[in-house]
């Protein structure tokens, strides 16, 4: 408290001292040197007082000592002295003599509990603050975590299986950004492979987006990749973007690209070569960065043109375009050559005997 009068401090002592440690000082140096050795919550000031006034106390006191919680008390109500108290120190309340005990009390309660949760946010803030760079760590290893199981070198696979030259094939080819083409039965996995190029890839950390072509006609499947503008075609209410703009810096897998009409593959051509998309109804094409990887069952490919399948395997790669082996992934129970049955202890993988495989079987 800090009052030129000693009656209104001793009153105002006498009135709080059974609920706070009280510190007086008549004048604005006395109650700096307070500030300087005590800790304070809630700095109680007269406004009017020979030499400094309340205001430029409090505005000295909210720059040296900001977490002290400011109140000014006087029997004046000048609006400039209560205007100056808010703009420039900064005052939690500003309130009248002759004063009443009760309302004091709660008032001060109230600014001793704001002192506190304003110290205790600070805290908090100060510790969030130091912890942002691990929980950053931690979140990136958490997102990382699936991408490492979906990598070709984490394919579960036995130890000569043809599989394996495969998969380096797959890491050597990620490196780059060139355009692969898988082809391979139906279930051989030419799915799990794109998504472990990918995240092989420098792109692993951006979108990988899948479309089976097979699954739609020309018109929507160009819809699909390509977007739309509002009122290209009957029922295109909205502004759309396509798969190849939502894969953008990322990765595309186009599943059945062979299944695709001729008419079709052309405007696919387009895409690949210049390396931007024109959506249905834009005046002009739109550049886009995306690594395609295409997939297709039909291994003489009749409905496709050539040159298509020729962009969408690498030309940099004398071992372009990936075919997926049939030996490599069918299952081993149809291989005419026994393959041992495999098991998963103490976190590595196990070969099992041909009888404990026979036994398991029958049971």
């Amino acid at each position: 408290m800090v009052d030129h009068e000693v009656r209104s401090l001793e009153s105002l002592r006498r009135s709080l001292d059974e609920d706070f440690e009280v510190f007086t000082a008549e004048s604005a140096e006395a109650a700096a040197a307070i500030l300087e050795r005590e800790w304070v919550q809630v700095i109680l000031c007269d406004q009017r007082m020979p030499g400094v006034s309340g205001v430029d106390f409090l505005k000295r006191v909210r720059g040296e000592w900001p977490e002290c919680v400011r109140i000014i008390i006087s029997g004046y109500t000048d609006s400039e002295d209560i205007i100056a108290g808010i703009n420039d120190a900064g005052i939690y309340q500003y309130i009248l003599k002759p004063w009443q005990s009760e309302q004091l009390l709660l008032t001060l309660q109230a600014a001793v509990e704001l002192q506190r949760l304003h110290s205790e946010n600070q805290r908090q803030s100060l510790e969030l603050r130091e912890a942002t760079a691990g929980l950053r760590s931690r979140v990136a290893d958490k997102r990382r975590e699936p991408g490492r199981r979906q990598r070709a070198d984490a394919q579960v696979r036995a130890p000569d299986s043809p599989v394996n030259a495969l998969c380096e094939l797959v890491e050597k080819a990620a490196r780059h950004g060139i355009p692969v083409l898988l082809t391979g039965e139906s279930g051989t996995g030419k799915e799990l492979l794109a998504r472990a190029l990918h995240r092989c890839s420098p792109r692993r950390d951006d979108p990988f987006v899948v479309e089976n072509c097979g699954a739609l006609p020309d018109q929507l499947l160009e819809s699909e990749l390509f977007g739309h503008k509002r009122g290209a075609y009957t029922g295109a209410v909205d502004d759309r973007a396509g798969l190849f703009k939502q894969a953008d810096r990322g990765t595309i897998f186009l599943d059945e690209i062979g299944e695709t009409s001729p008419a079709f593959q052309i405007k696919l051509l387009r895409v690949l070569q210049e390396g931007e998309v024109r959506p249905l109804g834009a005046p002009r094409p739109v550049a886009t960065d995306v690594r395609t990887v295409s997939a297709t069952t039909a291994i003489s490919m009749p409905r496709s043109r050539p040159a298509v399948f020729a962009r969408t395997c690498s030309t940099a790669s004398p071992r372009s375009p990936l075919r997926v082996p049939h030996c490599a992934i069918d299952p081993w129970t149809s291989r005419r050559s026994p393959r041992p049955a495999w098991t998963r202890s103490g976190g590595r993988w196990r070969p099992v005997s041909s009888r404990s495989a026979g036994n398991c079987c029958r049971a």
